[in-house]
């Protein structure tokens, strides 16, 4: 789990897990693909419950900087291979900027009435997608 603070303030948090443990919200959604759905190992990882505080929220680079933070380093400290995620299809389509592509819409979640997209991209190129932002100015 990772902080951000802009000028000593808590702005956000992000959670990165392995997957193949059967840890993560999207290996649960994985198993309402069947045999076609994609088969994670411990070196892809999942990225979550990335929460930044309200005046944050709407500010894209923002987003994309902590996003290219997190992942810095993860991938100084752990092979990171592919990065999934669960979202709302419309946060799918955000995520599209930053390197990820949506492989399953509306998967429902067993015994809710919650349905995602998950998504997913090569933490090569989901890196270099994030980098390509000036980031003066952005969270630590």
């Amino acid at each position: 789990m990772f902080g951000f603070y802009l000028e000593g303030d808590p702005i956000g948090t992000i959670r990165i897990v392995p997957m193949g443990y059967q840890l993560t919200l999207t290996e649960t959604l994985l198993l309402q693909l069947g045999h076609g759905a994609p088969v994670p190992t411990p070196s892809d990882w999942e990225v979550g419950r990335l929460v930044l505080a309200p005046e944050h929220r709407s500010d894209v680079d923002a987003l994309r900087h902590c996003l290219h933070l997190a992942l810095q380093y993860a991938c100084t400290h752990r092979q990171v291979d592919d990065l999934y995620a669960s979202c709302t299809h419309v946060l799918g389509r955000l995520y599209r900027r930053f390197g990820f592509n949506a492989f399953a819409k509306d998967v429902p979640l067993s015994g809710t009435e919650k349905r995602y997209t998950l998504i997913c991209g090569g933490s090569t190129g989901v890196a270099a997608s994030l980098s390509g932002r000036n980031d003066t100015n952005r969270p630590q």
